[in-house]
């Protein structure tokens, strides 16, 4: 499961990486956070297919996922391979929930400092309800540490992983919990290290200083980094033995 990736910086590592860590650790299946893969802000049909074509099984997304209308039409494919939270409005384009005939994957968003949001532990009732046993994998795109944790308490046991994304920075406390269910804070971001969050730091810090709002735009070449957590699991128990960490760095 890969972190946030970060315009056509993130792109072309992921591209450049994936395909080797796919090999070296012999993973099956691979879920992505793609809602800043388009110029930092929101997904669309173009920068999906690159991501696609590097290795990535299933794309998750968090509060960008409508930045860019350019995507609508995919999100509204039956199954759709590309997820957009679960508990936003359901007259929203898209879904929340991918399932096949060996996993399911399921996105939700954080309510804590995320605006108007339905209860993600209310949403995930109903949606647990419409999956048959099977190894499921929870992208939580949430701000607060205390809420990614506390849902993936109260679901332990219950999915597979649950992994957080949207803050773009890699945590350490990965581990099992005691019924099963694999948990990182957040998986972090595929951009460039030489940034705040992956986009260029002096507009970020000219906004600090004076509120001076001018365009973020993402980083594209120099240091990159690529965060990520491999989670091994029984199919048969669809429990969780192990989740380690993915991190490396190239420079394009």
């Amino acid at each position: 499961m890969i972190g946030d990736i970060v315009g056509k910086g993130g792109r072309n590592t992921l591209n450049i990486l994936l395909p080797k860590i796919i090999s070296e650790h012999e993973i099956d299946y691979v879920i992505a956070q793609g809602e800043n893969s388009a110029g930092g802000f929101g997904i669309t049909k173009k920068t999906s297919r690159q991501i696609f074509n590097s290795g990535v099984n299933v794309i998750t997304s968090g509060n960008h996922i409508w930045d860019k209308s350019d995507i609508f039409e995919d999100l509204e494919k039956f199954n759709s391979k590309i997820l957009r939270p679960m508990n936003y409005p359901k007259e929203k384009p898209g879904t929340g929930l991918y399932v096949d005939e060996n996993i399911a994957v399921i996105n939700l968003i954080g309510s804590v400092w995320m605006g108007k949001i339905d209860s993600p532990f209310n949403q995930i009732e109903s949606i647990l309800s419409q999956i048959p046993s099977m190894p499921i994998f929870l992208d939580f795109h949430a701000e607060a540490t205390s809420e990614k944790a506390a849902l993936a308490w109260h679901l332990d046991g219950r999915i597979t992983a649950l992994v957080g994304t949207h803050t773009h920075v890699a945590t350490l406390d990965n581990k099992i919990l005691p019924n099963g269910t694999a948990f990182v804070s957040d998986l972090g971001m595929v951009g460039a290290k030489d940034s705040i969050l992956g986009m260029d730091k002096d507009a970020s810090i000219a906004r600090f200083f004076n509120g001076d709002k001018r365009r973020m735009k993402p980083v594209e070449e120099g240091k990159m980094i690529f965060n990520s957590v491999a989670i091994e699991y029984d199919k048969t128990a669809t429990s969780a033995s192990k989740i380690y960490r993915i991190d490396q760095e190239i420079h394009i």
